[in-house]
């Protein structure tokens, strides 16, 4: 059996009011020893209460997590049991700030597993030595910045023997400058092969120490693979769309008694949010072309306006359902393509689309 095990995992919150939300829908996994998971997704997928389903912090409703063999979520399971052997690192940090990071860092070693105080604070002093951190040892947290509290809260965690250790938004309350001295730790810790679960909005980080990425949507694992794949050949255009952050403006168009005056103001509004003003113009001339000139016998028609931040890329995609053959003319093309980067025409699994690259 995995490491960790995953089965059917479903959680739903019921409010006062009686209404529920499923925020984890029927989840199944395996994590093996030493692997180095990101869960990446849109916010309110489910990522971090999986983490703490995991931990037990938010027991599911249903279905099962094995731990090492056991299941942790069987009534009566030992909880401290399971928490010895997962660390949680949480985005506030959570440190006790009545406490000297030293004494932060002893607290769970001597009361849990009754280190002698010689010992623990040794092996603290070498765990903070790790995050670099030794330094601040006598201060109380009040006096650290964001990034000096999360390295803390780091060593605190090892200062159990973890053998998994689940990172939740670790850099997500730190200001930006601070982010980078997080991250340092945490592909140091990657590399000593230590098994880590990280849910984070950070993808070159994901990209670069993970082993496996997660990517959840809509309550479930969605896509499941190595960064390679997830990153550079995505199977579902969900995961396409947010790793390469694609920002998408549609129009479904079923006759000519259309708001066109409406479809003007949204591409605006939209090359002006995501910077490309100069763009704005251009396709608005090739969306009215397309309606009015070249194709006003297709209805329905599908306007829809891209932009891809990492590559940069600017494209509008003129669809029309139920058809097998390009709806443009020879003469079209040869009025379109002085107008655009490039045009590109291709059957989908719905139909045909023109697109170009503005």
């Amino acid at each position: 059996m995995s490491y960790i095990s995953i089965k059917h995992l479903t959680k739903v919150f019921t409010f006062r009011d009686g209404s529920q939300l499923t925020v984890l829908k029927d989840v199944n996994c395996d994590i093996e020893k030493g692997e180095v998971i990101s869960i990446i997704g849109p916010s309110g997928t489910g990522k971090s209460t999986l983490l703490r389903a995991i931990n037990m912090l938010e027991p599911p409703t249903s279905g099962e997590i094995w731990v090492d063999g056991e299941n942790i979520t069987a009534k009566g399971y030992p909880l401290d049991k399971m928490r010895r052997k997962m660390g949680m690192v949480f985005q506030s940090f959570n440190l006790f700030e009545h406490m000297t990071v030293l004494e932060n860092i002893i607290y769970a070693p001597m009361q849990l597993l009754h280190l002698p105080a010689d010992e623990a604070k040794a092996e603290a002093m070498d765990l903070l030595k790790k995050v670099g951190m030794a330094q601040k040892a006598d201060v109380y947290p009040s006096s650290l910045s964001g990034g000096q509290k999360q390295r803390v809260a780091i060593a605190r965690s090892l200062a159990m023997h973890p053998e998994v250790i689940l990172f939740d938004e670790p850099t997500s309350a730190l200001d930006p400058t601070m982010v980078g001295e997080v991250l340092s730790v945490m592909r140091q810790l990657a590399k000593s092969g230590l098994t880590m679960l990280i849910v984070t909005h950070e993808m070159r980080f994901a990209r670069n120490v993970s082993t496996r990425i997660f990517f959840m949507n809509e309550g479930v694992i969605y896509e499941d693979g190595t960064p390679e794949q997830i990153f550079e050949h995505p199977i579902h255009s969900a995961t396409n769309a947010f790793v390469n952050r694609i920002h998408k403006l549609r129009y479904d168009i079923d006759s000519d008694d259309f708001d066109f005056l409406m479809i003007h103001t949204g591409i605006n509004r939209f090359c002006i949010k995501y910077s490309i003003t100069e763009k704005g113009e251009a396709a608005y001339a090739l969306v009215k072309e397309m309606l009015f000139e070249r194709m006003p016998q297709y209805r329905p028609i599908t306007i829809r306006l891209t932009y891809t931040e990492q590559t940069g890329i600017t494209a509008l995609d003129v669809m029309v359902e139920h058809i097998t053959e390009s709806p443009l003319t020879d003469a079209d093309r040869k009025a379109l393509r002085p107008k655009v980067k490039e045009l590109i025409e291709e059957i989908t699994g719905r139909g045909f689309r023109v697109k170009f690259i503005l």
